[in-house]
């Protein structure tokens, strides 16, 4: 018998031998939990009408629902009267040429634009980068515990296959033959897709994401699935907790810890991550990466677990701005299957005047942050002044606590997802429990009523005009990594968060965990943030610094 039918019995035994399914000081006791505080009259006249939802919700929970059914309301980023970029795609993404074969034969932090050179000129095959790789996957997964699952019979057979095609001059493009491993909330067939969470450690979902299908069409080898915290949730998942290479003490950050720490640590060229509340800039922030957010609706979610319909995104983590642009090139597009999907044209590549650029910095965020975190963000303010960007003070709109928002909606959402998991009791099965895992928070979430839900997404239609009218005022926002994330997740706007350094965690002085820069872009302009984190690392030479525990080193 499920948890929720339980309670139902039981609160029909309180009601002092009535038949009915609850008392009214049941529902004077839950108006509480809601912040209500009705009179015992209106109480008394509401009893019957409550009773009946209660069936009506039992009819409903009668018929469970699959993950990938999403309601009939969709979200919308964009404002009124906002005008989607017209034109054509303009991608000027140039491999590097003539690079040599590392002489140790160690091609572990190659980026994945290096590696699709040597594939192109046939320096290597792909065959030999996957067995490099995957052997590399399972030499050091032991510590980092990054991966679910090894993908190997099905990357050898992709692996082949693009040699062949490389060989006979089919070459696809810059990805064609290149590792990477992903998020394991995308369904491959024939190999589980867990979710992070042990009730789902052996389910296997008969079809291919869409965006695994869009790197199988770019030539792409996916070598792995990589870890995600349960449900989507910090870096805790059935198999323990996802470290960081800077330091195995350190959680990776979630919920896409596995693709940042195994990306970090050398383990695949690149990753494909989910966000739908910090789950792609945190995790690439804590190891080191760089990680693209696009815009809502740039990429489609068809074939991943839903999390929250109107907040999930899919982007790229990388060791590089030039790799993200790569990858993101080859899976954003509109697809049938995700109608939150829209089509938009990709500008990256071309050079570009950053005099006419207005970069705006958070002032709360940069001036209130007196940790490395903040001068590394600082520094890096200053690198965008050199480079002849007009740079001015900003502010995020504060009309309300943003977090308390994108909480109700996540929970909300998320509640009406795993409702299922919740009436099977499965969420007891969950590895994390605490006040703040996810087995918690979809507990609660059938204690927010319908009505405060829509309130917060009211609210988030008015931060949705007032973050345009701050985007008129400037091309591109920065900020210390994160500082922005309930905001502009709400909104839909793109974020890219780029290495800026180094701090020491209190007391450890001998530990050097990355710092993060982030840059939030107009709707639907990833080209911009892509063109600007390029310049960046033109200029750097973070984003060459890797982990020396897993062999890495500095390239210049």
């Amino acid at each position: 018998m499920s948890r929720i039918a339980v309670v139902a019995v039981a609160l029909m035994l309180v009601g002092c031998g009535s038949s009915r399914p609850f008392s009214k000081r049941d529902v004077q006791g839950a108006q509480k939990v809601a912040g209500l505080d009705f009179t015992r009259e209106e109480l008394r006249t509401m009893r019957r009408n409550l009773e009946r939802n209660l069936r009506s919700f039992e009819e409903l929970r009668a018929h469970p629902l699959d993950n990938s059914v999403a309601p009939v309301l969709w979200f919308e980023p964009r404002p009124m009267g906002f005008q989607m970029p017209a034109g054509d795609d303009q991608v000027v993404l140039t491999l590097p040429e003539s690079v040599d074969l590392p002489p140790d034969g160690e091609f572990a932090y190659m980026s994945a634009a290096e590696l699709g050179s040597l594939l192109r000129d046939r320096k290597v095959t792909s065959v030999q980068l996957t067995e490099y790789f995957l052997a590399r996957l399972a030499k050091h997964d032991p510590v980092l515990k990054a991966v679910v699952t090894l993908t190997t019979e099905r990357a050898l057979v992709h692996a082949r296959a693009a040699d062949a095609e490389i060989a006979a001059g089919n070459w696809r493009g810059p990805l064609h033959g290149v590792p990477y491993g992903t998020k394991d909330l995308l369904a491959v067939p024939g190999y589980p897709t867990t979710w992070g969470a042990g009730p789902y450690r052996d389910r296997v979902i008969d079809r291919t994401a869409a965006v695994i299908q869009r790197l199988d069409a770019s030539g792409a080898v996916l070598v792995a699935k990589l870890t995600s915290g349960e449900l989507a949730s910090g870096d805790r998942w059935f198999g323990g907790r996802t470290v960081t290479p800077w330091d195995t003490t350190t959680g990776a950050s979630g919920s896409s810890a596995g693709p940042g720490s195994a990306t970090a640590a050398g383990l695949v060229p690149f990753a494909i991550g989910t966000e739908t509340w910090g789950s792609i800039v945190s995790p690439a922030t804590r190891n080191g990466l760089t990680g693209l957010r696009p815009t809502y609706g740039r990429v489609s979610r068809a074939g991943t677990m839903t999390l929250s319909w109107s907040l999930d995104k899919i982007g790229p983590m990388c060791r590089s701005a030039l790799d993200c642009a790569i990858v993101f090139d080859a899976i954003r597009g509109t697809d049938p299957e995700d109608p939150s999907t829209v089509q938009a044209p990709l500008r990256v590549g071309s050079p570009r005047d950053w005099s006419g650029i207005r970069v705006g910095y958070l002032k709360a965020a940069l001036d209130g942050d007196t940790t490395a975190t903040g001068d590394n963000a600082r520094a890096a303010l200053e690198i965008f002044r050199e480079m002849g960007a007009q740079v001015d003070s900003a502010a995020l709109p504060g009309l309300v606590s943003w977090s308390g928002v994108i909480s109700t909606i996540i929970r909300g959402e998320s509640g009406a997802v795993f409702d299922q998991l919740l009436q099977e009791n499965l969420d007891e099965q969950l590895s994390w429990q605490s006040s703040s895992s996810r087995a918690n928070s979809l507990r609660q979430s059938r204690f927010i009523p319908a009505a405060e839900y829509i309130q917060a997404n009211r609210h988030r239609a008015l931060l949705i005009a007032s973050m345009d009218t701050l985007m008129q005022q400037f091309d591109l926002l920065l900020t210390p990594s994160g500082a922005d994330g309930a905001v502009t997740n709400l909104t839909g706007h793109p974020v890219i968060t780029m290495k800026s350094g180094y701090r020491s965690p209190d007391g450890r002085p001998e530990v050097r965990l990355p710092t993060g820069v982030a840059l939030v872009g107009r709707l639907y302009d990833e080209g911009l943030l892509l063109d600007a984190a390029l310049e960046y690392q033109r200029r750097t030479h973070f984003h060459l610094e890797h982990p020396p525990q897993f062999g890495g080193e500095t390239r210049h």
